[in-house]
């Protein structure tokens, strides 16, 4: 399998000896649904907001598909799809203006667009609201507006924060699916969760981080054996 994301001792400092993450290597291969857990704080949004190019750091080397973020972050950025936990989208567009402002972005014709979005709409079962302006939708329908964005010009990596946090279980569900597929087709998923019943049955890795430190790394079943998840990780994180 061919590494769609490499994190090679990553550390970023707030202040003076500050930490917010040290030394943190993983590596995310195509096909991987790649969870990233740990307590608030512990340094998972420090490292995804890095990744996607939108944090400098100063230590460590992160790459996507073989280009380095900080010095080729168009490249990256083209292969990349970052949904926040609390999107921030143009709330005087409509759905369907955001989302060929986005397809624009990405040069997408006019026949790729329609199709993508039709889809995901529908799925997604927002198809009826596209033409209304997005500052009348509820936070879920943004939040699935910022999915169909992300996953308009079919991205090799997805990164997610938080990413079922204000979704309903049908959407939930539709999200998992769709990574799922993608996954399939070799792009590869990293996303982080509070949510480790949803960690133990989608993702094939983890990595559990603590204190700004990588504590646990690798596949889901090598690193829980017959315990759940949630053993794993309350173990891993107590003092």
């Amino acid at each position: 399998m061919s590494t769609v994301l490499s994190i090679e001792h990553y550390t970023k400092e707030y202040g003076k000896g500050v930490k917010a993450c040290d030394d943190v290597s993983l590596n995310v291969e195509a096909g991987d649904i790649f969870g990233f857990i740990g307590h608030n704080g512990a340094g998972k949004s420090t490292t995804i907001r890095a990744v996607v190019g939108v944090l400098d750091y100063e230590q460590g080397f992160i790459r996507i598909n073989g280009h380095d973020v900080k010095r080729e972050p168009l490249e990256c950025k083209k292969v990349t799809a970052y949904i926040p936990d609390n999107p921030d989208i143009y709330e005087n567009l409509t759905g369907i203006q955001y989302l060929n402002f986005v397809a624009d972005a990405f040069g997408l014709s006019l026949d790729e667009r329609k199709e993508r979005i039709t889809d995901y709409a529908n799925r997604f079962e927002i198809a009826d609201a596209l033409g209304d302006l997005i500052s009348s939708y509820s936070h879920g329908m943004k939040q699935k507006v910022a999915i169909i964005s992300a996953l308009i010009h079919e991205p090799l990596l997805l990164v997610l924060d938080e990413p079922f946090v204000g979704l309903d279980p049908k959407a939930s569900f539709t999200l998992k699916e769709i990574m799922r597929e993608m996954c399939a087709k070799g792009s590869a998923v990293f996303f982080s969760t509070h949510v480790l019943d949803v960690a133990e049955k989608l993702c094939n890795k983890i990595a559990i981080i603590k204190k700004g430190k990588i504590i646990a790394n690798g596949a889901i079943n090598e690193l829980i054996g017959d315990q759940s998840l949630e053993e794993v990780f309350l173990e891993a994180v107590k003092e």
